[in-house]
């Protein structure tokens, strides 16, 4: 019998999600949902990730906490499906990450592309949080916790996993088969893998305020796509458009479907047209803009009101973390029983070591 597989993924709550992280991952996890292939399924909020360079504003990231879990609901994760958690709240993961951490090196993590990037982008240069710079490690001991046999996530996180399928080996081989090494699930689509900014930018990220979030509204969503970077040399409507760099195109990309034509621009059959159209010349921004819009509206709309309606009874989303984090609790703590075990450092369980100390210290 195919044993069955586990997934492990989550989110850091510094803000709301964006349209980034529903292609990059979110719409991933909601279809695997149903998939008989899945034993189980944890998705959690990294808080105490996100604490590593929000230590001195933790307010934030309490506040953010609901408005990820909010999220989750809206983009249509059922809590029945899913152990839904809170990182802080399993203490067992603190401590996986600390004899994970004697399996790393600094060189390794320095040498970390995400971990060089991250960095970059929070001007931490020397000044680095040691609690930042090893997460990492963090990352895996959430993984192998429990036992995730896949990770939905954008490319970006791909040194991520390597790293824990370094530890994971470097574990095994040491103290037996013990841990699961994880493979990654990338989003179908190039364009989903790592989703630009509306202001072109290689990523879109809350600090830039170039974002789509999941609970936009309406007139927000209308208002940022309209803003949208496209092509700068696309002056005139019969000027010849370029793809390559053009926003609008790469969202059409990641979210667009035959049948958005049918319903939303009835002149094409597929984005190959509509394309082919835009780089020949004839075709203005505007009219693509709009098509976006549509498209959208019509992904965002159920999951804003998805969203509204698990607003209005914050206490039960609160309940429904507390039941998560307490199911999730439980597998992590037989996982770390298992390294310990493994480790020997299980001294108050292992009764043939005190017999067989006792039975020495009794011949002396």
């Amino acid at each position: 019998m195919k044993e069955k597989k586990i997934i492990l993924t989550g989110d850091r709550p510094t803000g709301c999600l964006h349209i980034g992280h529903y292609v990059g991952s979110l719409r991933r996890r909601v279809e695997l949902q149903d998939n008989p292939e899945y034993a189980r399924r944890f998705v959690f909020i990294a808080d105490a990730q996100a604490l590593t360079d929000n230590i001195e504003n933790p307010e934030k990231v309490r506040q953010n906490v609901i408005e990820v879990a909010l999220d989750y609901l809206g983009a249509g994760l059922d809590p029945e499906k899913n152990t839904i958690f809170i990182q802080s709240q399993i203490p067992e993961l603190t401590e996986l990450t600390f004899y994970y951490m004697d399996m790393v090196t600094v060189a390794r993590l320095q040498r970390n592309p995400t971990v060089k990037t991250e960095i970059q982008m929070r001007n931490f240069e020397s000044s680095i949080p040691v609690g930042f710079f090893t997460y990492p490690i963090s990352q895996a001991a959430d993984i192998t916790a429990f036992k995730a046999t896949t990770v939905p996530v954008g490319e970006d996180q791909e040194p991520m996993l390597e790293q824990t399928r370094e530890i994971v080996r470097h574990f095994n081989y040491i103290y037996g088969d013990t841990l699961v090494e994880p493979n990654i699930l990338l989003p179908d689509s190039e364009a989903s893998r790592r989703l630009p900014g509306t202001d072109g930018k290689a990523k879109m990220s809350k600090s830039l305020g170039n974002c789509i979030y999941l609970s936009d509204t309406e007139e927000d969503v209308n208002k940022k796509v309209k803003g949208m970077y496209t092509d700068p040399t696309h002056l005139k409507v019969s000027d010849p458009g370029k793809l390559e760099g053009n926003t609008v195109f790469t969202y059409l990309d990641a979210f667009c479907k035959p049948e958005h034509f049918e319903r939303y621009w009835k002149d094409y059959t597929n984005l190959d047209e509509l394309k082919a159209h835009y780089t020949r010349g004839g075709l203005g921004d505007v009219k693509v803009k709009k098509f976006l819009t549509a498209i959208l509206q019509e992904v965002l709309t159920p999951i804003r009101e998805r969203r509204k309606m698990y607003e209005k009874d914050i206490p039960s989303v609160y309940e429904m973390l507390k039941k998560g984090s307490e199911s999730a609790r439980e597998t992590a703590a037989q996982t770390l029983d298992e390294v310990r075990r493994a480790m020997k450092i299980n001294y108050f369980d292992d009764m043939d070591l005190i017999r067989e100390q006792a039975k020495k210290y009794a011949q002396k």
